[in-house]
Protein backbone atom coordinates (compact mmCIF):
# COMPACT_ATOMS: atom_id res chain seq x y z
CA UNK A 1 0.00 0.00 0.00
CA UNK A 2 1.60 3.20 -1.02
CA UNK A 3 2.72 5.93 1.88
CA UNK A 4 -0.12 8.55 2.78
CA UNK A 5 0.38 11.86 1.15
CA UNK A 6 -1.05 13.52 4.40
CA UNK A 7 -1.16 12.29 7.54
CA UNK A 8 -3.27 14.95 10.45
CA UNK A 9 -2.25 13.08 14.18
CA UNK A 10 -4.70 13.98 17.16
CA UNK A 11 -5.02 17.43 15.78
CA UNK A 12 -7.06 19.38 18.62
CA UNK A 13 -7.39 23.14 18.71
CA UNK A 14 -9.11 25.28 21.19
CA UNK A 15 -9.89 28.94 21.09
CA UNK A 16 -11.34 31.50 24.30
CA UNK A 17 -14.23 29.25 25.55
CA UNK A 18 -14.36 26.82 22.32
CA UNK A 19 -12.81 23.55 22.12
CA UNK A 20 -13.06 23.52 17.75
CA UNK A 21 -11.02 20.41 17.21
CA UNK A 22 -10.36 17.01 19.63
CA UNK A 23 -8.54 14.60 18.37
CA UNK A 24 -9.36 14.94 14.65
CA UNK A 25 -7.31 12.55 12.24
CA UNK A 26 -6.88 12.69 8.37
CA UNK A 27 -5.58 10.51 5.90
CA UNK A 28 -5.38 11.17 2.32
CA UNK A 29 -3.82 8.67 -0.50
CA UNK A 30 -1.49 9.80 -3.10
CA UNK A 31 -3.43 11.09 -6.05
CA UNK A 32 -7.23 10.83 -3.97
CA UNK A 33 -9.90 13.37 -3.97
CA UNK A 34 -10.70 13.37 -0.58
CA UNK A 35 -13.47 14.67 0.82
CA UNK A 36 -14.02 16.84 4.21
CA UNK A 37 -18.04 17.05 5.27
CA UNK A 38 -19.64 17.90 7.97
CA UNK A 39 -22.43 20.55 9.51
CA UNK A 40 -21.56 24.22 9.67
CA UNK A 41 -19.35 24.58 12.78
CA UNK A 42 -18.10 20.49 13.01
CA UNK A 43 -14.20 21.72 12.29
CA UNK A 44 -13.82 21.72 8.87
CA UNK A 45 -12.47 25.37 7.88
CA UNK A 46 -10.38 25.15 10.95
CA UNK A 47 -8.61 21.55 10.35
CA UNK A 48 -7.51 23.21 7.10
CA UNK A 49 -6.48 26.37 8.22
CA UNK A 50 -4.19 23.92 10.81
CA UNK A 51 -3.05 22.23 7.66
CA UNK A 52 -1.87 25.20 5.57
CA UNK A 53 -0.35 27.23 8.10
CA UNK A 54 -3.11 29.86 9.08
CA UNK A 55 -3.05 28.53 12.30
CA UNK A 56 0.62 27.90 13.25
CA UNK A 57 2.72 24.98 14.97
CA UNK A 58 2.63 25.95 18.39
CA UNK A 59 -1.41 27.37 18.29
CA UNK A 60 -2.73 23.63 17.99
CA UNK A 61 -1.73 20.07 19.40
CA UNK A 62 -1.42 17.30 17.20
CA UNK A 63 1.22 15.98 14.31
CA UNK A 64 0.88 16.61 10.43
CA UNK A 65 2.96 14.56 8.03
CA UNK A 66 3.52 15.20 4.98
CA UNK A 67 4.85 12.70 2.31
CA UNK A 68 6.47 10.62 5.29
CA UNK A 69 7.99 13.96 6.57
CA UNK A 70 7.22 15.83 10.08
CA UNK A 71 5.53 19.33 9.06
CA UNK A 72 5.64 22.44 11.47
CA UNK A 73 4.09 24.89 9.42
CA UNK A 74 4.89 28.90 10.81
CA UNK A 75 2.55 30.46 8.22
CA UNK A 76 0.59 29.87 4.86
CA UNK A 77 4.06 30.32 2.86
CA UNK A 78 5.82 27.77 4.60
CA UNK A 79 3.40 25.64 3.75
CA UNK A 80 2.69 26.09 0.05
CA UNK A 81 6.73 25.82 -0.29
CA UNK A 82 6.04 21.99 0.75
CA UNK A 83 3.30 22.06 -2.35
CA UNK A 84 -0.29 22.42 -0.48
CA UNK A 85 -2.09 24.99 -1.45
CA UNK A 86 -5.77 25.94 -0.11
CA UNK A 87 -8.25 28.06 -2.25
CA UNK A 88 -10.77 29.40 0.53
CA UNK A 89 -14.39 30.12 -0.72
CA UNK A 90 -13.90 33.97 -0.67
CA UNK A 91 -11.32 34.05 -3.71
CA UNK A 92 -7.88 35.97 -2.83
CA UNK A 93 -7.89 37.71 -6.50
CA UNK A 94 -6.90 41.01 -7.09
CA UNK A 95 -10.31 42.72 -9.64
CA UNK A 96 -7.91 45.02 -11.48
CA UNK A 97 -5.00 43.41 -11.90
CA UNK A 98 -4.66 40.66 -15.24
CA UNK A 99 -4.64 37.16 -14.88
CA UNK A 100 -1.21 36.74 -15.47
CA UNK A 101 -0.09 38.63 -12.42
CA UNK A 102 -2.85 37.67 -10.01
CA UNK A 103 -1.27 34.21 -10.64
CA UNK A 104 2.29 35.16 -9.82
CA UNK A 105 1.43 37.46 -7.66
CA UNK A 106 3.85 37.52 -4.56
CA UNK A 107 5.79 34.31 -6.87
CA UNK A 108 6.73 36.48 -9.32
CA UNK A 109 9.39 35.09 -12.29
CA UNK A 110 12.03 38.05 -11.57
CA UNK A 111 15.50 38.20 -11.63
CA UNK A 112 17.60 41.00 -9.16
CA UNK A 113 14.14 42.47 -8.53
CA UNK A 114 13.03 42.99 -11.95
CA UNK A 115 10.15 40.60 -13.30
CA UNK A 116 10.34 38.48 -16.62
CA UNK A 117 7.34 39.43 -18.25
CA UNK A 118 8.01 37.42 -20.94
CA UNK A 119 8.14 34.40 -18.68
CA UNK A 120 5.10 35.93 -16.66
CA UNK A 121 3.01 35.69 -19.56
CA UNK A 122 4.20 32.69 -21.67
CA UNK A 123 4.07 30.33 -18.29
CA UNK A 124 0.80 31.66 -17.96
CA UNK A 125 -0.71 31.39 -20.51
CA UNK A 126 0.07 27.32 -20.58
CA UNK A 127 -1.56 27.55 -16.87
CA UNK A 128 -4.44 28.98 -18.56
CA UNK A 129 -4.78 26.91 -20.89
CA UNK A 130 -4.31 23.68 -18.52
CA UNK A 131 -7.93 24.72 -16.27
CA UNK A 132 -9.26 25.01 -19.85
CA UNK A 133 -9.61 28.65 -20.06
CA UNK A 134 -9.63 30.42 -22.92
CA UNK A 135 -9.03 34.03 -21.75
CA UNK A 136 -6.03 36.29 -22.59
CA UNK A 137 -2.90 36.51 -19.60
CA UNK A 138 -3.59 40.26 -19.94
CA UNK A 139 -7.56 39.86 -19.33
CA UNK A 140 -8.49 41.50 -16.02
CA UNK A 141 -9.70 39.31 -13.19
CA UNK A 142 -13.13 41.90 -12.99
CA UNK A 143 -13.83 41.27 -16.26
CA UNK A 144 -13.84 37.47 -15.72
CA UNK A 145 -17.31 35.71 -14.25
CA UNK A 146 -16.89 33.42 -11.10
CA UNK A 147 -16.27 30.61 -12.81
CA UNK A 148 -13.36 31.22 -14.44
CA UNK A 149 -12.02 33.36 -11.48
CA UNK A 150 -12.03 29.65 -9.72
CA UNK A 151 -10.22 28.22 -12.72
CA UNK A 152 -7.28 31.39 -12.01
CA UNK A 153 -7.29 30.54 -8.65
CA UNK A 154 -6.65 27.08 -9.35
CA UNK A 155 -3.58 28.01 -12.22
CA UNK A 156 -2.30 30.09 -9.53
CA UNK A 157 -1.88 26.53 -7.39
CA UNK A 158 -0.50 24.78 -10.18
CA UNK A 159 1.96 27.53 -10.68
CA UNK A 160 3.31 26.81 -6.82
CA UNK A 161 3.69 23.20 -8.27
CA UNK A 162 0.77 22.02 -5.77
CA UNK A 163 1.12 18.56 -4.51
CA UNK A 164 -1.93 18.79 -2.34
CA UNK A 165 -5.01 21.42 -3.41
CA UNK A 166 -7.11 22.60 -0.71
CA UNK A 167 -11.01 23.35 -1.93
CA UNK A 168 -13.35 25.29 0.28
CA UNK A 169 -16.66 24.94 -1.15
CA UNK A 170 -15.12 25.98 -4.97
CA UNK A 171 -18.62 25.52 -6.03
CA UNK A 172 -21.12 27.12 -3.77
CA UNK A 173 -21.62 30.53 -6.04
CA UNK A 174 -21.23 28.66 -9.37
CA UNK A 175 -24.08 27.64 -11.63
CA UNK A 176 -24.34 23.85 -12.52
CA UNK A 177 -22.04 24.54 -16.19
CA UNK A 178 -19.90 25.95 -14.33
CA UNK A 179 -19.69 23.78 -11.17
CA UNK A 180 -19.21 20.63 -13.70
CA UNK A 181 -16.43 22.10 -15.59
CA UNK A 182 -14.51 22.87 -12.12
CA UNK A 183 -14.99 19.47 -11.17
CA UNK A 184 -14.07 17.75 -14.57
CA UNK A 185 -10.99 19.98 -13.52
CA UNK A 186 -10.51 18.64 -10.47
CA UNK A 187 -10.78 14.82 -12.42
CA UNK A 188 -7.77 15.71 -14.64
CA UNK A 189 -5.41 17.14 -11.57
CA UNK A 190 -6.06 13.79 -9.70
CA UNK A 191 -5.06 11.94 -13.05
CA UNK A 192 -1.81 14.29 -13.20
CA UNK A 193 -1.12 12.58 -9.74
CA UNK A 194 -1.91 15.66 -7.54
CA UNK A 195 -3.62 14.76 -4.34
CA UNK A 196 -6.98 17.23 -3.38
CA UNK A 197 -9.19 17.44 -0.27
CA UNK A 198 -12.57 19.24 -0.91
CA UNK A 199 -15.25 20.53 1.50
CA UNK A 200 -18.49 21.02 0.35
CA UNK A 201 -21.95 20.58 1.43
CA UNK A 202 -23.37 19.50 -1.83
CA UNK A 203 -23.28 15.96 -1.44
CA UNK A 204 -24.10 15.07 -4.80
CA UNK A 205 -20.89 16.47 -5.78
CA UNK A 206 -18.48 14.64 -3.47
CA UNK A 207 -20.39 11.20 -4.75
CA UNK A 208 -19.50 12.34 -8.02
CA UNK A 209 -15.32 13.25 -7.63
CA UNK A 210 -14.55 11.57 -4.41
CA UNK A 211 -12.06 8.98 -3.41
CA UNK A 212 -13.03 9.00 0.46
CA UNK A 213 -14.95 10.97 2.69
CA UNK A 214 -14.05 12.11 6.41
CA UNK A 215 -17.09 13.54 8.35
CA UNK A 216 -16.27 15.54 11.13
CA UNK A 217 -19.00 16.16 13.83
CA UNK A 218 -18.62 18.92 17.24
CA UNK A 219 -14.64 18.72 16.13
CA UNK A 220 -14.42 14.96 16.18
CA UNK A 221 -13.64 12.72 13.39
CA UNK A 222 -16.73 10.47 13.36
CA UNK A 223 -15.73 8.22 10.54
CA UNK A 224 -13.71 8.02 7.01
CA UNK A 225 -15.42 6.42 4.16
CA UNK A 226 -13.71 4.35 1.43
CA UNK A 227 -16.25 4.68 -1.73
CA UNK A 228 -16.11 2.33 -4.17
CA UNK A 229 -16.95 1.80 -7.70
CA UNK A 230 -20.60 1.49 -6.24
CA UNK A 231 -20.46 5.11 -5.30
CA UNK A 232 -22.24 6.34 -2.07
CA UNK A 233 -25.21 7.38 -1.22
CA UNK A 234 -26.32 10.96 0.32
CA UNK A 235 -28.13 9.63 2.70
CA UNK A 236 -25.43 7.67 4.01
CA UNK A 237 -23.38 11.01 4.38
CA UNK A 238 -25.98 12.95 6.29
CA UNK A 239 -26.31 10.22 8.67
CA UNK A 240 -22.94 10.61 10.03
CA UNK A 241 -22.71 14.22 9.53
CA UNK A 242 -25.65 15.15 11.83
CA UNK A 243 -25.71 11.42 13.32
CA UNK A 244 -29.60 10.93 12.22
CA UNK A 245 -31.45 10.06 9.24
CA UNK A 246 -33.30 13.00 7.50
CA UNK A 247 -35.86 10.97 6.06
CA UNK A 248 -37.43 14.39 5.05
CA UNK A 249 -35.30 16.79 3.98
CA UNK A 250 -38.04 19.34 3.66
CA UNK A 251 -41.43 19.41 6.27
CA UNK A 252 -44.37 18.03 5.64
CA UNK A 253 -47.04 21.12 5.32
CA UNK A 254 -50.87 21.17 4.29
CA UNK A 255 -50.87 24.97 2.82
CA UNK A 256 -53.54 26.67 3.45
CA UNK A 257 -53.57 29.50 0.66
CA UNK A 258 -55.72 32.75 0.80
CA UNK A 259 -55.54 35.54 -1.37
CA UNK A 260 -53.68 37.41 -3.63
CA UNK A 261 -50.74 39.45 -1.01
CA UNK A 262 -48.33 40.52 -3.12
CA UNK A 263 -48.12 41.92 -6.57
CA UNK A 264 -45.21 43.00 -9.40
CA UNK A 265 -46.69 44.48 -12.84
CA UNK A 266 -44.24 45.06 -15.25
CA UNK A 267 -41.38 45.72 -13.77
CA UNK A 268 -38.62 46.98 -15.52
CA UNK A 269 -34.88 48.01 -14.23
CA UNK A 270 -31.70 49.02 -15.97
CA UNK A 271 -27.88 48.06 -15.41
CA UNK A 272 -26.61 50.66 -12.69
CA UNK A 273 -23.40 51.59 -14.93
CA UNK A 274 -24.60 50.13 -18.39
CA UNK A 275 -28.19 52.35 -18.65
CA UNK A 276 -28.71 50.94 -22.27
CA UNK A 277 -29.01 47.41 -20.82
CA UNK A 278 -32.46 45.81 -19.02
CA UNK A 279 -31.90 43.53 -16.65
CA UNK A 280 -34.86 43.02 -15.60
CA UNK A 281 -37.55 42.83 -18.57
CA UNK A 282 -41.47 43.50 -17.46
CA UNK A 283 -41.86 41.11 -15.24
CA UNK A 284 -45.10 40.51 -13.43
CA UNK A 285 -46.10 37.63 -10.86
CA UNK A 286 -48.11 37.44 -7.44
CA UNK A 287 -48.18 35.36 -4.63
CA UNK A 288 -51.00 34.51 -2.13
CA UNK A 289 -51.13 34.69 1.71
CA UNK A 290 -49.34 31.63 3.33
CA UNK A 291 -48.13 30.50 -0.34
CA UNK A 292 -44.25 29.73 -0.72
CA UNK A 293 -43.37 30.84 -4.58
CA UNK A 294 -39.92 29.97 -5.90
CA UNK A 295 -37.94 31.91 -8.55
CA UNK A 296 -35.71 29.63 -10.50
CA UNK A 297 -33.24 30.65 -13.12
CA UNK A 298 -29.69 30.83 -14.25
CA UNK A 299 -26.75 33.13 -13.06
CA UNK A 300 -27.57 35.97 -14.72
CA UNK A 301 -31.20 35.38 -15.03
CA UNK A 302 -31.57 38.69 -13.19
CA UNK A 303 -33.47 37.24 -9.69
CA UNK A 304 -31.57 39.03 -7.20
CA UNK A 305 -31.81 42.22 -9.46
CA UNK A 306 -35.69 41.96 -9.13
CA UNK A 307 -35.70 41.41 -5.46
CA UNK A 308 -33.05 44.13 -5.12
CA UNK A 309 -34.69 46.38 -7.01
CA UNK A 310 -38.41 45.79 -5.33
CA UNK A 311 -36.81 45.90 -1.79
CA UNK A 312 -36.18 49.98 -1.62
CA UNK A 313 -34.57 50.06 -5.52
CA UNK A 314 -31.61 48.64 -3.96
CA UNK A 315 -29.87 47.71 -7.25
CA UNK A 316 -30.10 49.59 -10.79
CA UNK A 317 -32.02 52.13 -12.44
CA UNK A 318 -35.96 51.84 -11.82
CA UNK A 319 -38.06 52.32 -15.67
CA UNK A 320 -41.36 51.41 -14.71
CA UNK A 321 -43.46 48.86 -13.15
CA UNK A 322 -46.01 48.89 -10.04
CA UNK A 323 -45.77 47.03 -6.28
CA UNK A 324 -49.57 45.66 -5.23
CA UNK A 325 -50.38 44.37 -1.69
CA UNK A 326 -53.65 43.36 -1.34
CA UNK A 327 -54.70 45.12 -4.42
CA UNK A 328 -53.25 48.40 -3.34
CA UNK A 329 -50.69 49.98 -5.10
CA UNK A 330 -47.51 50.92 -2.98
CA UNK A 331 -44.00 52.87 -3.06
CA UNK A 332 -40.76 51.14 -2.37
CA UNK A 333 -38.78 53.48 -3.51
CA UNK A 334 -36.38 53.66 0.00
CA UNK A 335 -35.63 50.17 2.07
CA UNK A 336 -37.24 51.98 4.64
CA UNK A 337 -40.50 53.07 2.91
CA UNK A 338 -40.41 49.28 1.99
CA UNK A 339 -40.12 47.67 5.25
CA UNK A 340 -43.00 50.48 6.48
CA UNK A 341 -45.35 48.36 4.07
CA UNK A 342 -44.28 44.97 5.41
CA UNK A 343 -41.36 44.04 2.96
CA UNK A 344 -38.17 42.36 3.85
CA UNK A 345 -35.49 41.08 1.90
CA UNK A 346 -33.07 38.52 3.08
CA UNK A 347 -30.16 38.89 0.89
CA UNK A 348 -27.90 36.26 -0.74
CA UNK A 349 -24.72 38.04 0.10
CA UNK A 350 -24.81 37.84 4.46
CA UNK A 351 -21.54 38.91 4.90
CA UNK A 352 -21.21 41.98 2.78
CA UNK A 353 -24.91 42.77 2.86
CA UNK A 354 -26.75 41.01 5.58
CA UNK A 355 -24.94 41.50 8.37
CA UNK A 356 -22.96 43.66 10.60
CA UNK A 357 -20.05 40.72 11.22
CA UNK A 358 -18.08 42.71 13.70
CA UNK A 359 -21.14 43.35 16.34
CA UNK A 360 -23.15 40.65 18.52
CA UNK A 361 -25.92 38.66 17.56
CA UNK A 362 -28.30 41.08 19.55
CA UNK A 363 -27.35 44.12 17.88
CA UNK A 364 -27.75 42.45 14.47
CA UNK A 365 -31.12 40.70 15.08
CA UNK A 366 -32.81 44.52 16.07
CA UNK A 367 -31.82 46.45 13.42
CA UNK A 368 -34.41 46.03 11.08
CA UNK A 369 -36.82 47.70 13.54
CA UNK A 370 -34.87 49.83 16.33
CA UNK A 371 -38.24 51.80 17.03
CA UNK A 372 -39.66 48.39 18.63
CA UNK A 373 -36.56 48.04 21.17
CA UNK A 374 -36.61 52.21 22.07
CA UNK A 375 -37.44 54.24 24.54
CA UNK A 376 -37.15 57.60 23.66
CA UNK A 377 -34.93 57.88 21.08
CA UNK A 378 -32.23 55.35 23.09
CA UNK A 379 -32.08 51.75 22.56
CA UNK A 380 -32.88 49.46 25.49
CA UNK A 381 -30.19 46.79 25.45
CA UNK A 382 -32.07 45.07 28.12
CA UNK A 383 -35.16 44.36 26.10
CA UNK A 384 -33.00 44.04 22.93
CA UNK A 385 -30.81 40.99 24.52
CA UNK A 386 -33.90 39.66 25.92
CA UNK A 387 -35.55 39.20 22.28
CA UNK A 388 -32.34 37.96 20.52
CA UNK A 389 -32.28 35.41 23.01
CA UNK A 390 -35.63 34.49 22.38
CA UNK A 391 -34.59 34.35 18.91
CA UNK A 392 -31.21 32.37 19.54
CA UNK A 393 -33.61 29.30 21.46
CA UNK A 394 -35.88 29.16 18.97
CA UNK A 395 -34.11 29.54 16.10
CA UNK A 396 -31.62 27.05 17.43
CA UNK A 397 -28.93 29.49 17.09
CA UNK A 398 -25.50 27.64 18.09
CA UNK A 399 -23.05 30.40 20.08
CA UNK A 400 -22.52 31.20 24.02
CA UNK A 401 -24.86 34.18 24.31
CA UNK A 402 -26.08 36.97 21.91
CA UNK A 403 -23.04 39.20 22.78
CA UNK A 404 -21.14 36.98 20.99
CA UNK A 405 -19.80 38.00 17.56
CA UNK A 406 -21.45 37.41 14.56
CA UNK A 407 -18.58 36.64 12.24
CA UNK A 408 -16.97 33.86 14.50
CA UNK A 409 -20.31 32.05 14.18
CA UNK A 410 -20.72 29.52 11.52
CA UNK A 411 -22.37 29.66 7.89
CA UNK A 412 -25.73 28.21 9.30
CA UNK A 413 -25.79 30.43 12.19
CA UNK A 414 -25.17 33.31 10.85
CA UNK A 415 -27.97 32.48 8.55
CA UNK A 416 -30.60 32.24 10.99
CA UNK A 417 -29.39 35.49 12.69
CA UNK A 418 -30.02 37.35 9.39
CA UNK A 419 -33.29 35.39 9.06
CA UNK A 420 -34.04 36.12 12.84
CA UNK A 421 -33.13 40.17 11.94
CA UNK A 422 -36.03 40.25 9.52
CA UNK A 423 -38.76 37.90 11.32
CA UNK A 424 -38.12 40.51 14.27
CA UNK A 425 -39.56 43.44 11.71
CA UNK A 426 -42.51 41.09 11.39
CA UNK A 427 -43.49 41.33 7.29
CA UNK A 428 -46.06 40.38 5.64
CA UNK A 429 -43.66 39.47 2.63
CA UNK A 430 -40.69 38.20 2.89
CA UNK A 431 -38.07 37.74 -0.17
CA UNK A 432 -35.32 35.22 0.53
CA UNK A 433 -32.55 35.07 -1.46
CA UNK A 434 -30.41 32.06 -1.90
CA UNK A 435 -31.48 31.16 1.85
CA UNK A 436 -29.37 27.69 2.39
CA UNK A 437 -26.37 28.88 -0.03
CA UNK A 438 -23.25 27.87 1.47
CA UNK A 439 -24.80 25.88 4.97
CA UNK A 440 -25.14 22.33 5.96
CA UNK A 441 -27.92 19.81 5.19
CA UNK A 442 -28.91 19.99 9.21
CA UNK A 443 -28.81 23.41 8.98
CA UNK A 444 -31.04 23.76 5.59
CA UNK A 445 -33.59 21.11 6.75
CA UNK A 446 -33.90 23.77 10.42
CA UNK A 447 -34.28 26.85 7.94
CA UNK A 448 -36.79 25.27 5.56
CA UNK A 449 -39.04 24.50 8.92
CA UNK A 450 -38.71 28.26 9.74
CA UNK A 451 -40.16 29.00 6.04
CA UNK A 452 -42.80 26.43 6.07
CA UNK A 453 -43.78 28.08 9.78
CA UNK A 454 -43.71 31.53 8.31
CA UNK A 455 -46.35 30.61 5.43
CA UNK A 456 -48.11 28.13 8.18
CA UNK A 457 -48.38 32.09 10.32
CA UNK A 458 -49.80 33.49 6.70
CA UNK A 459 -46.74 35.09 5.54
CA UNK A 460 -46.14 35.47 1.59
CA UNK A 461 -42.59 33.61 1.00
CA UNK A 462 -40.26 34.06 -1.88
CA UNK A 463 -37.97 32.02 -2.62
CA UNK A 464 -34.85 32.62 -4.79
CA UNK A 465 -32.45 29.84 -5.00
CA UNK A 466 -30.07 28.14 -7.32
CA UNK A 467 -31.14 24.81 -6.62
CA UNK A 468 -33.83 22.99 -8.50
CA UNK A 469 -34.19 20.51 -5.61
CA UNK A 470 -34.88 22.79 -3.05
CA UNK A 471 -37.43 24.89 -4.73
CA UNK A 472 -39.61 21.34 -5.68
CA UNK A 473 -39.13 20.71 -2.45
CA UNK A 474 -40.16 23.58 -0.48
CA UNK A 475 -42.31 26.04 -2.70
CA UNK A 476 -45.91 25.63 -3.65
CA UNK A 477 -45.47 27.33 -6.92
CA UNK A 478 -42.15 27.96 -9.37
CA UNK A 479 -41.81 30.88 -11.70
CA UNK A 480 -38.85 30.69 -14.48
CA UNK A 481 -36.58 33.72 -15.40
CA UNK A 482 -34.32 34.06 -18.01
CA UNK A 483 -32.78 37.30 -19.41
CA UNK A 484 -34.56 39.65 -16.74
CA UNK A 485 -37.76 38.30 -18.06
CA UNK A 486 -40.48 35.59 -16.21
CA UNK A 487 -40.74 32.69 -18.50
CA UNK A 488 -42.96 30.18 -17.31
CA UNK A 489 -44.88 29.32 -13.77
CA UNK A 490 -45.73 25.73 -12.63
CA UNK A 491 -47.05 24.38 -9.71
CA UNK A 492 -45.10 21.68 -7.54
CA UNK A 493 -47.40 19.14 -8.61
CA UNK A 494 -46.69 19.59 -12.25
CA UNK A 495 -42.78 20.71 -12.41
CA UNK A 496 -39.64 19.28 -12.75
CA UNK A 497 -36.05 19.43 -13.20
CA UNK A 498 -35.99 19.01 -16.65
CA UNK A 499 -39.15 21.03 -17.30
CA UNK A 500 -37.56 24.32 -14.56
CA UNK A 501 -34.44 23.83 -16.31
CA UNK A 502 -36.07 24.04 -19.90
CA UNK A 503 -37.29 27.42 -19.21
CA UNK A 504 -34.47 29.00 -17.29
CA UNK A 505 -32.59 28.40 -20.54
CA UNK A 506 -35.02 30.14 -22.84
CA UNK A 507 -35.17 34.20 -23.24
CA UNK A 508 -38.17 34.18 -25.67
CA UNK A 509 -41.28 32.20 -23.39
CA UNK A 510 -44.12 34.46 -22.98
CA UNK A 511 -45.07 35.06 -19.66
CA UNK A 512 -48.49 33.32 -19.12
CA UNK A 513 -46.22 29.59 -20.24
CA UNK A 514 -47.13 26.55 -18.18
CA UNK A 515 -44.64 24.02 -17.21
Amino acid sequence: MARPVLEMRSISKTFPGVRALSEVNLTVAPGEVHAVCGENGAGKSTLMKVLSGVYPHGAYQGEIYFEGEPCRFRDIRASEQRGIVIIHQELALVPHLSIAENIFLGNEHATRGFISWHRTLTHAAALIRQVGLAESPHTRIADLGVGKQQLVEIAKALAKEVRLLILDEPTAALNDEDSRKLLDLILELKAQGISCILISHKLNEIARVADAVTILRDGRTIETIAIGPEGISEERIIRGMVGRDLEHRYPERTPVIGDIAFEIEDWSVRHPIDRRRKVVDGVSLHARRGEIVGIAGLMGAGRTELAMSVFGQSYGRWTGGRVRLHGREVRTRTVPEAIGHGIAYVTEDRKQLGLHLNDDISRNISLSALGKVARRGWVDRHEEARIAESFRRTMGIKAPSVFAETGKLSGGNQQKVALSKWIFAEPEVLILDEPTRGIDVGAKAEIYSVIAELATEGKTVLVISSELPELLGLCDRIYTMAAGRITGEATRSDATQESLMRLMTVSTASTDTQV
